[in-house]
């Protein structure tokens, strides 16, 4: 009887000792992985608030004042990506570095695109990629410039509010709604061919390749900036 005992003592305590193994090498299977650099623009100054991004998902690292970041992932991530305004975006595979720099000259400043968009099928710019319509998930609104009627607008403002709903604001400050904080509506930010702008006087109707309105959710990537909602203007110009 005792060494029944015995031999059950023994078998579970190899038990606890395998179960212990295994635990200690998920624990350093799962421990996240440190991986730092610097993003330069062309002109191989440090890029500043540049947005680091993980499997295409926003994260809440930036670049700092010398251009360097610092983010921990998990083992099973495969791309780093950098989102800059202005600059556009990059991405690179992880395969296992800790150091993975960003140089945006023009071999390797990329637009993000759905691999699943297809020539002539209408595409979304989500803020940092281009995603296929009918499978956009978040509030995105666009108005497509290149089409004649709208160059039959006065102004920007009056084809912003006719073609997009939900739209209220005088001139160039816009409220969309559901857009508010404590203090009342919040304006949404103004982009301009990647730049921030405070107002869309001077642009024609005529030269707009595109305007997209991004609320919800699908302002976030852009902070506390975009807390009011995002409106993208591209022009046919910058587009050249």
């Amino acid at each position: 009887m005792k060494r029944n005992n015995v031999f059950t003592m023994l078998v579970f305590m190899v038990l606890v000792s395998v179960l212990c193994i295994n635990n200690v090498s998920a624990q350093k299977n799962n421990k996240k992985i440190t991986i730092t650099g610097t993003v330069l623009d062309a002109d191989k100054k440090p890029v500043v608030n540049a947005i680091v991004m993980i499997d295409g998902e926003k994260t809440n690292s930036m670049t700092d004042a010398n251009g360097k970041y610092k983010i921990k992932v998990k083992p099973t991530a495969l791309k780093i990506g950098i989102f800059t305004f202005g600059n556009g975006m990059s991405e690179e595979a992880i395969s296992g570095k800790t150091q993975v720099d960003f140089n945006f000259n023009t071999q390797s400043v990329q637009q993000a695109q759905d691999k699943e968009v297809a020539p002539g099928e209408e595409g979304v710019n989500s803020g940092y990629a281009y995603i296929k319509k009918k499978n956009q998930t978040n509030q995105i609104s666009k108005i497509d410039g290149t089409k004649s009627k709208y160059a039959s607008y006065a102004s920007i403002s009056d084809m912003i509010r006719r073609e997009v709903g939900g739209i209220t604001g005088n001139g160039d400050t816009y409220y969309i709604q559901g857009s508010k904080n404590l203090a009342g509506p919040v304006p949404a930010l103004l982009v301009l061919d990647g730049v921030y702008v405070s107002s869309f006087d001077g642009v024609s109707p005529s030269s707009v390749e595109s305007i997209e309105v991004l609320k919800g959710s699908s302002a976030a990537m852009y902070g506390s900036r975009g807390y009011g909602g995002v409106i993208l203007l591209k022009t046919k110009i910058q587009n050249k």
